[in-house]
């Protein structure tokens, strides 16, 4: 299977202007390269059968005749290679000259695309498509053909030319609404300083704006230097992203992996798009739709791999968390914010952003209440950790022992207190969340949640216990972003001893700790029960963000986390994943208000909606 991805290429050979005897071997020999790498789309440059500085002498018949014999010789080269190629050349139609792209496949010219916007040398495509002869037979001509893959679902290609991509009107925008998923773009400009930046930055928003894979092939060495000088840039964007991009001044051939699942999903959730009677559909097969994966594949989607950049998400994310604290208290005119303080990474980033939003409001961080409620589980280290953290921060601390109220509690529902069950469990966190509600009561202001996304998609929450807050900060956090948050707290923290308590916690291990310490050590460690948050944090973010099946998921999986775990174990894990994500939906249904902080948030008032008695059958039989 190739689980919706398509190997994709770009293509500059060195070649020499107006030899296309020459220009054609080179061609060839590195269509021929780019197919046994599995390469299935493959884009060469603008007019590279010729070079696109011919000038005046396009005008020439010998060097149209040429560039025709070099197109039929790469369309017979084709033969046998399985592979989808749009080359450059000038085409003569009548009293006309057209800048083309000749779209070929297995030895077969599926149809020849003219520029929209041209040069003076060169007229413009017509207005809609047609057949010409060309080589002694018909051939679809024009720039409203899109070419559509029968055996690889979503798999539609259209092309453009370089100046296409510039105008204020490009073909594209028609070409992404009229169903095409892969965009080519043939290329040829001269480099100057700053350019490839813009020319990056061109390629990027056009392909995020249009929810497409826009693949750029720039013309390179070898092109005249007369007058400027070519640098054989090219780029390789999905929604948005670079996936690849070539060195400036070396002629290469650079491939990825498009992923149309995600391409596709965005499409219908956005229900923009619209069809063109004028587009004409040409449709195509390959022999074989296998996809060697080369493109890499995070195992944390939620954190950049660049430190600069990481950083400035955790800035952000602390920024946007605190500014929505901000507008509640403000809103409310809280005279507190009420948070239970465990030593954990939640509650710790928590209080973080509370320091941070009544900095915002120039109000005394004493208005923070920061509350510990010891109970049987509680060990001396996230204890002693929970004070210092309130103590360097400047926050107002009470503790609170809830020992004696839940062995109450226990006695009137009839608990033995030596059964450690979900009640034992639960009962000490909802005894917890009467606590910080009443001190806010008492204290005219408002709890602040600290559960996070991680713990709401797999249910790790008790139902009206720590489910419960006047606002959750945390709420679209994942626990692998919270460790970095934590982490550049650490790294960045002004306050007298912060960053030795903030690293101490980092290194604590995950906890609820509702179940009593072994040895005055934690014995309840959250991944050990319901897994790793490396793979849960993974999966959260393809299920929700892009609907991803899960056979496509544990191939995703498997594939980041290869030599990290085991393909039965990440098998086991993402079906717990999947069941506790369907069963536990009841608790997002009524979740508590907080600010989305990224793309994947599981808020009930419009980020997901899900009926709580859905059915993860058809997801687990797909596993299975």
């Amino acid at each position: 299977m190739n689980y919706g991805f398509v190997k994709v290429g770009t293509a500059v050979t060195d070649i020499t202007v107006a030899d296309c005897k020459n220009n054609t071997q080179r061609i060839i020999e590195t269509m021929n390269n780019a197919a046994e790498r599995g390469v299935k789309v493959l884009c060469f440059p603008e007019l590279c059968v010729t070079g696109s500085t011919c000038a005046d002498l396009f005008y020439h018949t010998t060097l149209l005749n040429a560039a025709q014999r070099s197109v039929f010789e790469i369309t017979e080269a084709t033969c046998g290679k399985d592979i989808l190629i749009a080359v450059g050349f000038p085409m003569q139609q009548g009293s006309k000259l057209y800048n083309c792209a000749a779209v070929i496949y297995e030895g077969e010219i599926l149809g020849i695309v003219p520029q929209t916007h041209t040069n003076k040398y060169f007229a413009p495509a017509p207005d809609c498509s047609t057949k010409i002869v060309f080589g002694g037979r018909e051939v679809p001509f024009g720039s409203n053909l899109i070419f559509s893959c029968d055996n690889i679902p979503n798999l539609a290609i259209c092309v453009e030319i370089y100046e296409d991509l510039w105008a204020a009107e490009n073909p594209s925008v028609s070409h992404a609404a009229n169903g095409a998923t892969i965009i080519l773009n043939l290329a040829a400009g001269g480099e100057t300083i700053g350019k490839a930046d813009y020319r990056r930055s061109l390629v990027s928003v056009q392909s995020a704006k249009l929810s497409c894979a826009y693949i750029y092939a720039g013309a390179g060495e070898g092109e005249s230097t007369q007058d400027m000088v070519f640098a054989g840039h090219s780029v390789i964007c999905e929604k948005g992203r670079v996936l690849a991009e070539s060195k400036l001044f070396e002629n290469t051939l650079l491939t990825t992996d498009i992923d149309l699942d995600r391409l596709m999903y965005d499409r219908k959730k956005s229900n923009n798009a619209f069809a063109d009677d004028y587009y004409k559909a040409i449709a195509f097969s390959y022999k074989s739709t296998d996809n060697k994966l080369e493109r890499k594949i995070a195992q944390y989607p939620f954190i950049p791999d660049c430190i600069q950049r990481r950083n400035e998400v955790c800035e952000e994310a602390l920024t946007i968390q605190a500014m929505g604290l901000k507008k509640r208290i403000e809103h409310t005119k809280a005279k507190s914010a009420v948070i239970g303080v465990s030593g954990g990474l939640d509650s710790t980033l928590a209080i973080l952003v509370a320091a941070k939003a009544f900095d915002l409001c120039n109000r005394s961080r004493k208005d923070i209440i920061a509350v510990t409620m010891p109970c049987f589980g509680t060990t001396a280290r996230t204890k002693s950790n929970a004070e210092k953290l309130c103590e360097s921060l400047g926050v107002t601390l009470r503790t609170v022992d809830i020992s004696d109220a839940v062995k109450v509690h226990f006695r009137d529902i009839g608990q033995a207190e030596d059964n450690y069950d979900v009640t034992f469990e639960n009962a000490q966190a909802r005894e917890r969340t009467q606590v910080i509600m009443d001190i806010a009561n008492q204290t005219g202001g408002f709890v602040i949640g600290t559960g996070d996304l991680s713990e709401l998609a797999l249910g790790w929450a008790t139902y009206n216990g720590d489910h419960m807050s006047m606002y959750g900060v945390n709420a679209s956090i994942p626990k692998t972003l919270i460790r970095h948050i934590v982490k550049y707290a650490a790294d960045n923290a002004r306050e007298e001893g912060l960053s030795e308590i903030l690293q101490s916690i980092l290194d604590t291990p995950v906890s609820p700790e509702l179940l009593p310490p072994e040895n005055g050590d934690i014995s309840q460690k959250t991944e050990s029960i319901v897994g790793p948050y490396d793979l849960h944090d993974f999966f959260l973010y393809y299920i929700v963000r892009y609907g991803f099946s899960p056979a496509k998921i544990l191939y995703l999986a498997a594939y980041a986390f290869d030599g990290v775990f085991e393909y039965d174990v990440i098998k086991s894990w993402l079906k717990i994943f999947v069941r506790r994500f369907f069963t536990q939906q009841f608790k997002r249904s009524c979740l508590p208000d907080g600010p989305a902080i990224g793309t994947v948030s599981l808020s009930p008032r419009g980020a997901w909606s899900m009926p709580s008695d859905a059915i993860a059958a058809e997801w687990l039989a797909e596993l299975d």
